[in-house]
């Protein structure tokens, strides 16, 4: 399959194409599309809520980033993106809503994959398996992958920048909004538990 030089970029950052790589490019590719260009301060906003592969891809091409403070992280397990344009409000939730064709054989494969198994003929299938499921996801047609609805919901707030402080009993420098205190003295949260 011939990949765009998006695509490649995303690749480069990442190390290798995948299923999750290509779950990302396209709902990245559905964000821009809708809200404009990729984000050089905050002006886009990505909600994930997994940190799977496809983060890579939304990072990259969308410009959102855990440094610019304008890509948050919710621990939901689920292969499910929001994005937000502050300027205008807009906002897009996208899901991933694809099931992939695999064969009896197939299943197999996977779980004895998943299981720690790595056989050279597992790892063999395996990957043909994953090289075929890029190739699906990135061929098919979006309503075929995605689910996508606007949102109506405020943004999160810009990022803060917030001071540091040094931990009280192990000596490094801590973002002030995190110090816990205990007896006393203002402690990271590593040294308060």
């Amino acid at each position: 399959m011939e990949y765009d030089n998006t695509l490649r970029k995303v690749i480069e950052f990442h190390g290798h194409v995948c299923p999750g790589l290509a779950y990302g490019y396209r709902a990245a590719q559905v964000a821009l599309r809708e809200l404009g260009d990729r984000s050089e301060d905050e002006e886009i906003v990505a909600v994930v809520e997994n940190d799977s592969c496809s983060v890579d891809a939304i990072q990259v091409m969308t410009g959102c980033t855990f440094g610019k403070g304008n890509l948050i992280f919710r621990d939901f397990g689920k292969q499910v993106y929001t994005f937000f344009k502050r300027s205008t409000g807009k906002g897009l939730r996208i899901s991933v809503d694809y099931t992939p064709t695999e064969s009896p054989e197939d299943k197999k494969a996977w779980e004895r994959y998943l299981s720690g198994e790595r056989s050279t003929d597992v790892v063999k299938r395996v990957g043909e398996l994953k090289e075929r499921k890029v190739e699906e996801i990135l061929g098919a047609d979006e309503q075929q992958i995605l689910s996508i609805h606007e949102v109506e919901a405020e943004p999160p707030p810009m990022a803060r920048i917030h001071p540091s402080l040094r931990c009280e009993k192990c000596g490094e420098k801590v973002m002030s909004s995190r110090i816990r205190e205990d007896k006393g003295r203002k402690l990271c949260i590593p040294c308060s538990e």
